[in-house]
């Protein structure tokens, strides 16, 4: 059974028994504190914890997970892995114990034929809680053998988050591998044997005061029970295959074997490479998926995490012995093993893959560079009896881009060690000056400041900004650049000012913020640029002071600038439109995933697997502005999150509402209705017009829709009717005229190009008879056939003119032929052979196109008896080969 399916089958279950089936939540995890999605039940927390209402109260899923902390024990076992998958279903105050006993049970049970997963209920352990005899009693009752059940304590089987909240007794399933894999006894005697597959955890109470999973307090029963379940999907691939770990099932094996392909090698017959083979199966597709949710390699965060990940697999297939690229190779292949689950990936492909292939090539030019360095910094340390110094470490990651983890690996492979201490406290340092200017940048400052500001409020602040353009208060606090909270501050100067009410909207929920200006009585002038909500509920006004003083207690009167927030509102009221009539054309999954309301334009992603069609979204636009015609009104209203969510309200999934939400409705029979907390327009009349400027890719089944509203859209507009009378002048043809005239015209461009190149390409053949016979009449040592062939028309005809010289000039000596010059689209292109002879003496194509193509501006690379490359400088070819000949020629 396909891993794919071992998926499907799960939520198809949880499916026919009332759950609702929802998308794995993106791998960027919500939670500020941790970079990725770790656990399967992390996209549900908010509902665990009864923060939010879930959509409903049966759900099941595929999540997506990664876990990095352990990176550097991938492959040394068969246990870890970075990316995993996890089956859960989930019910919040539904059904309890019972129900997900019996779920499990019938699922596991469940012969293959008839849908289930035909585990031998022989082979099958549970563990449960001390107390939780409720539970034995139930697995007794589905049929579990009570010899095949064990008990454990707190350590084991008692589940919470680590902090106050839901926890709960948990019980665990196991599979029984048989003798061969170690002793008898159940999971408490041997846990490689008998081998968990699934945790269903009974979340039925409040705890608080959690120092550890044995210390803790249970405050008392919840009012909702929940439950929460994780399957490992990876773990019962592998049992259900019969396969021996996960690196030997279907959705990584395959990546082993192109490895094995590139290599000559064969895993399993040496234990050192069998740990490369793993590594490069699973960062391979651990670099796949976290790229598809938009991540791209970095020096930072989880950028930095992905890079390692690539790096790491390129450094094992150099270790392999893998001189050329790696990941066109591997890449594709993971991406077709992953589609039949996440066909997303077919749409995302070609921007990962552009990506990743370029974060190769700098990486390998990053190894060109670095390992000579390394090199003579490993034969001090031999030398001298001492470790690599952290100063040579530190300069390898500082100038040459080498990450420690990388100068670590290949050290301890040349029997040395490197002084991490050291590279650690010069890293410190780095980040201390950098996080200092920063600071210095930002004009202050940590975020305790405003908690303490905060704290000093005696009433929340007052926004007035839905009715109010400009408004009377008071300073609470002013806080300097570079000082943090002050008394008072003289012009002039940056600073950051809290009022007791304000009509300035911060920015939130996709909409800019307001700007305007803040005047004192005692004559102070502060031009507002931004607004923002560093912690929750305190509005900071980000100022420039150009004259007078301000003080705290200072009575101001704050404005807003008024045309900027009516542009904002157009926008913000077209978003919701533009929501509304794509959901209408695309069906209810097109969800918001993230927008932008900034004047005049609008930025909105939704969720979609694939690129709507042009008729699709010039409906999408036709819709939303037969609305504007009809002048739909827009009221808001404050009510019950659940009152809003029977109306139909339109919510963010994952998004964090109070009990009181605000509803923004388009219509009196409510078109559309969203929970928002932005400004709009009364009437949608106002927004003028509402034109779609683009729509692309911008991660995994995310898309994204530009457009212009109001005055930007009439001035596009304005400018396409002058661009069509433009042309209609210069081509003498009518506006109606003009598609057909121009493709008249594109044919006829096309056909004298193909005329063009033929005529270039002839030219290149007959300089081939010279080329040859210069060659055979050189004395070198190493006959070196460099050549400037000017205009050549297709690349295909420069590499079959390369070829041809080489194969008429023979094998006799060693031959180097490096032909260049300019192609169809006006670039320069290098292509460079070797013969047999040369390669022998150590020259390389791929090396000597890799240099020639530097100084034309540009990169290439590929084996040592072909390759090509090209740049942006025509004018640097001739410097390029003789570069190239004075190289050979000095070997």
């Amino acid at each position: 059974m396909r891993t794919s399916e071992i998926a499907q089958r799960y939520t198809g279950y949880f499916e026919k028994h009332g759950h609702l089936v929802v998308p794995s939540a993106s791998l960027i995890s919500p939670n500020p504190t941790t970079l990725f999605t770790i656990a399967g039940m992390v996209p549900f927390v908010p509902y665990l914890l009864g923060e939010q209402t879930p959509p409903s109260k049966r759900i099941t899923s595929n999540q997506k997970c990664v876990r990095t902390l352990d990176i550097d024990e991938v492959g040394k076992t068969t246990r870890h892995g970075t990316f995993f998958q996890m089956l859960g279903n989930f019910s919040f105050g539904d059904y309890f114990k019972e129900e997900a006993i019996h779920y499990a049970w019938e699922l596991l049970t469940t012969p293959q034929d008839q849908g289930g997963y035909g585990f031998d209920v022989e082979k099958l352990w549970v563990t449960t809680f001390t107390d939780d005899e409720e539970a034995r009693a139930i697995w007794r009752n589905e049929g579990m053998d009570s010899e095949h059940m064990q008990v454990m304590g707190m350590e084991d089987n008692f589940w919470t988050m680590g902090g106050p909240g839901p926890g709960g007794p948990c019980s665990e399933i196991y599979v029984d591998r048989g003798p061969q894999y170690g002793k008898e006894g159940g999971p408490i005697a041997d846990e490689d044997r008998y081998t968990e597959i699934w945790d269903l955890v009974f979340e039925n109470y409040e705890v608080d005061n959690v120092k550890s999973k044995t210390d803790l307090h249970i405050v008392g029963e919840l009012a909702h029970k929940n439950i929460d379940t994780g399957m490992g999907l990876e773990r019962v691939a592998y049992l259900l295959q019969g396969k021996e770990n996960m690196y030997e099932t279907d959705e990584l094996f395959p990546v082993i074997e192109a490895a094995e392909k590139l290599s000559g090698l064969t895993y399993g017959e040496n234990e050192e490479n069998d740990v490369r083979f793993r590594v490069v199966a699973d960062h391979v597709r651990s670099a796949l998926m976290i790229m598809s949710d938009g991540v791209r390699p970095s020096n930072e965060g989880r950028g930095y995490v992905l890079r390692r990940l690539l790096r790491r697999t390129m450094r094992s297939m150099k270790t392999l012995g893998v001189q050329e690229e790696v990941l066109p190779h591997l890449l594709p292949v993971s991406k077709g093993l992953m589609s039949a689950s996440y066909p997303d990936l077919n749409d995302s492909f070609a921007d990962i893959e552009n990506a990743a292939y370029g974060e190769e090539d700098a990486f390998r030019r990053t190894l060109d560079n670095g390992t000579t360095i390394l090199d003579v910094a490993v034969s001090k340390a031999k030398k001298n009896g001492t470790a690599v110094s952290g100063a040579d470490a530190f300069s390898l990651h500082d100038t040459y881009g080498f990450p420690i983890e990388l100068t670590l690996e290949m050290a301890a492979e040349q029997g040395v060690q490197v002084d991490e201490v050291s590279f650690r406290s010069l890293m410190a340092e780095q980040k201390a000056r950098a996080r200092a200017d920063a600071l210095k940048k930002r004009g202050n400052v940590d975020l305790s400041v405003y908690d303490d500001v905060k704290k000093e409020l005696e009433a929340p602040i007052d926004f007035l900004g839905y009715t109010d353009m400009s408004a009377r208060g008071r300073v609470l606090g002013i806080i300097q650049e570079g000082k943090g909270a002050v008394p008072a501050v003289t012009a002039p100067a940056q600073v950051e000012v809290i009022l007791d009410r304000t009509p300035f909207y911060a920015e939130a929920g996709g909409q800019l913020a307001d700007q305007g200006e803040i005047l004192s009585d005692d004559g102070a002038v502060l031009e507002v640029d931004d607004v923002q909500k560093p912690v929750k509920d305190l509005i900071v006004h980000q100022c420039r002071l150009v004259e007078g003083t301000l003080t705290v207690d200072a009575s101001v009167t704050a404005s807003i600038d008024v045309e900027r927030r009516g542009a904002i509102a157009r926008s913000h009221t077209a978003t919701h439109m533009v929501h509304k009539a794509l959901r209408e054309e695309l069906g209810p999954q097109a969800t918001q995933r993230g927008s932008e309301d900034a004047p005049n334009r609008l930025r909105f992603d939704f969720q979609w697997a694939s690129a709507p069609s042009d008729q699709a979204m010039n409906s999408v636009e036709a819709r939303v502005n037969e609305k504007l015609r009809e002048n739909l009104s827009v009221t808001t209203e404050e009510m019950k999150f659940d009152d809003a969510l029977a109306l139909g309200a339109m919510h963010l999934f994952g998004e964090k509402y109070g009990d009181i939400v605000r509803v923004v409705s388009i219509g009196e029979d409510g078109w559309s209705r969203e929970l928002c907390g932005g400004t709009h327009v009364d009437h949608v009349g106002k927004l003028g017009v509402v034109t779609l400027m683009s729509e692309s890719s911008v991660g995994t089944g995310v898309r994204r829709v530009d457009a212009v509203v109001g005055q930007k859209a009439y001035d596009f507009h304005a400018r396409e009717h002058a661009l069509v009378s433009q042309l209609s002048d210069v081509l003498h043809a009518r506006p109606d005229e003009l598609a057909d005239r121009i493709a008249s015209l594109m044919d006829k461009l096309k056909e004298s190009d193909r005329k063009l190149a033929a005529l270039y390409e002839s030219q290149l053949k007959a300089q081939i008879p010279a080329l040859v016979e210069s060659a055979r009449l050189s004395s070198d040592d190493v006959v070196v056939v460099a050549s400037h062939v000017g205009q050549f028309g297709s690349t295909d005809a420069l590499r079959s003119a390369v070829m041809d010289v080489r194969a008429q000039i023979g094998d006799n000596k060693p031959v180097v032929v490096a032909l260049a010059g300019v192609g169809e689209s006006g670039s320069p292109s290098i292509i460079v052979a070797t013969n047999d002879p040369a390669r022998d003496k150590g020259l390389k194509a791929g090396d000597l196109v890799r240099n020639a193509s530097k100084m034309l501006g540009g990169g290439g690379g590929g084996k040592p008896d072909f390759a090509q490359g090209g740049g942006q400088d025509a004018s640097r070819i001739d410097a390029a080969l003789e570069d190239l000949t004075a190289a050979v020629q000095s070997r």
